[in-house]
């Protein structure tokens, strides 16, 4: 089983094109799962028997999430479909295991007040004209810009890296995004984002010593070179590492559910946060209105007379 492993992943990476990296992450669960069935009597692994004795023992030996064990399984149903393609298997034995339920999570999102104290306390790397341009500024500068640009677009992550020079227009105050499957959008920028973009790059050419082209990266690292996922995790990591409010999850995708909920907070209508934030479907959209709602409970039971008293005597 092993040998036909190796196969299907060879598979992966030359004819599928999977990358390296989700090639490695197919590889250890298979190494795992063949692992863990090296034990078995019997010499067919690849039962819908076995599949669901393997989901128990991620669930309750190993203590796996929902989210882990539905994608030990997702990987498994695709090395079987490679074994019934090759003549191993009749069947795909993984499509008779009921798959465990995630639990529905609202999405994480940071209090504006923290967000403002943050950029607050930061707004001396934008007003401090004698400092502005000394190197070791650079770095703090670039983190506090890729923070802001989060925050106020809403944009992902890999829609921020992919931005160039050419896609802010400072006249306008817009900027193109490239979001999934290539598709462009044009969101609007308030003034503030623009002056600090445009502070940010005159740094740049300093430093380069070279006037930028529009199709240049709009952000990059001190030594001139685009971002890449890990930076940009790193930055938000250590920006609110030691910052007050920031407990929960650090991550680009925080921040935009942030603006989200803040733009609904707001009274701005679903279509319009559809837009902003590049959704193909209304139905993404929505899951920030439950955000509000949970609230609007908060403030309704410490607020309203009735549910203060339980409703009780008629008061």
């Amino acid at each position: 089983m092993k040998d036909l492993a190796d196969r299907y992943l060879r598979h992966l990476g030359a004819a599928r094109r999977y990358s390296a990296r989700t090639v490695e992450s197919y590889a250890d669960i298979l190494s795992r799962f063949l692992s863990w069935s090296s034990e078995l009597d019997d010499d067919a692994k690849m039962t819908v028997r076995n599949i669901r004795n393997y989901e128990v023992y991620l669930m309750e030996e190993k203590e796996e999430g929902p989210a882990t064990v539905n994608l030990h399984l997702s990987v498994l149903s695709g090395f079987c479909r490679f074994l019934m393609r090759e003549g191993v298997l009749d069947s795909n034995p993984v499509k008779s295991v009921a798959r465990p339920r995630k639990p529905k999570r609202l999405p994480e999102f940071y209090r504006s007040e923290d967000m403002e104290e943050y950029l607050s306390q930061t707004q001396f790397l934008i007003d401090d004209a004698e400092a502005f341009m000394e190197p070791r500024y650079y770095r703090p500068r670039l983190h506090r810009c890729i923070i802001n640009t989060f925050y106020c677009t809403g944009i992902r992550r890999s829609e921020l890296i992919s931005l160039t020079v050419g896609s802010v227009d400072m006249v306008r105050r817009t900027m193109k995004i490239k979001g999934k499957g290539d598709k462009m959008r044009e969101i609007p920028l308030v003034p503030s984002i623009c002056q600090e973009i445009s502070l940010y790059l005159q740094q740049v050419k300093s430093m380069v010593g070279v006037e930028r082209t529009p199709s240049d990266p709009l952000f990059v690292t001190e030594k001139g070179r685009a971002l890449y996922p890990v930076y940009v995790d790193r930055v938000i990591k250590s920006e609110f590492k030691d910052a007050r409010g920031f407990t929960g999850r650090k991550s680009p995708h925080v921040l935009r559910h942030t603006l989200a909920t803040e733009l609904l907070d707001s009274g701005a209508d679903l279509n319009s946060i559809k837009e902003m934030l590049g959704h193909s479907s209304l139905a993404a959209t929505q899951v920030y209105t439950h955000n509000t709602v949970e609230r609007l409970k908060k403030v309704y039971s410490n607020a309203h007379p009735r549910a203060k008293s339980g409703g009780k005597n008629g008061s």
